[in-house]
């Protein structure tokens, strides 16, 4: 008699549920134990990257086993927004996605597309082959796959901040991430992601989420700009990366035993 499962729920509805804002930290390293170790500190999201970060699908795959079984919710960024990565994505099992660069309300009705099956989207069924379903293991999976999928979509762009508020209301979206960093950029203000008029654009689409009753998060590892964007609203705040801690940690202990190098 096979174990019959019951997936967690998403991160939207951990979001929902939840009476503070939700914090996590990325893990870029493509590793994981780095991963684990993320899942065991307390915060309530992982963000396993595969944009900026050497991760392929069994490297995904290995992390989602590390971290599932901490009380956290898995959030996978792909390289692009594209509905095959998408398909090999979910029938991995990553149930929360967030895809990068979505510039335009058609843009995410493709991505709320590419995450249903159809006749409401493209999603290709191979769920008895795959872990999203658990080989057949979750009752009704087919009936009930978009109840298990998340989907967030990142403003990252000036095309993006101009139509904000059109791509937080598309139906299917569950929440937006901004990411000063790229916004910064694509504003002329490279660099410079505090800048008044970048800012000035994260607030925007905050209250652009807020304003159609759906959740938004920022990228904010300055512990005075995630205050900032907590106060603004922000259900969901990214306040650290693995790489970034190694890199600061052991740098400062280079400071403390070995100093600055003579002149």
């Amino acid at each position: 008699m096979p174990v019959r499962m019951t997936l967690p729920p998403t991160l939207a509805a951990r979001i929902a549920a939840s009476d503070r804002p939700q914090f996590g930290m990325w893990v870029c390293s493509a590793n994981a134990v780095n991963a684990e170790i993320a899942a065991g500190s307390g915060l309530d999201v992982v963000l396993i990257d595969a944009e900026h970060s050497p991760n392929g699908l069994e490297s995904i795959l290995a992390q989602l086993h590390a971290v599932a079984a901490y009380p956290v919710s898995a959030l996978v960024r792909p390289p692009f927004g594209d509905a095959v990565v998408i398909k090999q994505y979910l029938d991995l099992g990553v149930q929360n996605l967030l895809i990068p660069m979505v510039d335009s309300a058609a843009h995410a009705e493709e991505m709320v597309r590419a995450v249903r099956y159809p006749p409401h989207g493209i999603r290709g069924v191979g769920s008895a082959l795959a872990r999203a379903s658990r080989w057949n293991r979750v009752e009704g999976y087919l009936t009930d796959a978009a109840s298990s999928v998340s989907l967030f979509v990142q403003i990252e762009s000036a095309a993006a901040l101009d139509h904000v508020e059109e791509i937080a209301a598309v139906e299917g979206v569950d929440g937006i991430l901004i990411g000063p960093a790229d916004l910064a950029a694509s504003m002329g203000f490279l660099g410079q992601q505090e800048h008044p008029e970048v800012v000035a654009g994260v607030l925007r689409s905050i209250a652009a989420a807020i304003a159609v009753g759906k959740p938004a998060g920022v990228n904010a590892f300055a512990p005075t700009a995630a205050d900032r964007y907590v106060e603004a609203g922000a259900s969901l705040v990214l306040v650290g990366a693995d790489v970034a801690l190694l890199a600061r940690a052991s740098e400062a202990l280079a400071d403390r035993f070995i100093g600055a190098p003579s002149a």
